[in-house]
């Protein structure tokens, strides 16, 4: 299921440039996914009580048009494909004209939170991929 949010961009999130700074984009995508998994009925205290945490371990990121103060941008994200331990969520971010400002690819690994190692990804996120 794919998911959205919208944002305005605030002053402390542009760089001396004059637009988004990069690095607020993954915060976007971040507040995104957080999004994503509230709305699949897998927030931060369900994983907590499986004794299960997932860690971001890569990000690829294509930066397509600045992104300016008080823009409104969607952030979507969307389930892409699933591993034994790692899954791999989309996110696009799109300007109030509909073009493309940014998107990336985030692949995530399930780990036991008291051992610190991958695990199995959970059926309850994993169903989410079928």
């Amino acid at each position: 299921m794919k998911t959205s949010i919208q944002i305005e961009v605030r002053p402390t999130e542009i760089d001396v440039m004059g637009h988004v700074n990069n690095a607020k984009y993954l915060e976007y995508m971040e507040w995104s996914r957080e999004d994503w998994y509230n709305k699949m009925g897998l927030p931060f205290d369900v994983f907590t009580k499986m004794g299960v945490g997932t860690v971001t371990v890569n990000i690829n990121i294509n930066y397509r048009k600045e992104a300016l103060l008080g823009q409104k941008l969607v952030i979507s994200t969307e389930p892409v494909r699933k591993g034994r331990t790692s899954f791999v969520l989309k996110h696009e971010i799109y300007n109030e004209q509909g073009e493309k400002v940014a998107d990336a690819e985030v692949t995530s690994v399930t780990i036991d939170l008291k051992k610190r190692k991958s695990v199995a990804l959970p059926e309850p996120l994993a169903k989410v991929f079928t």
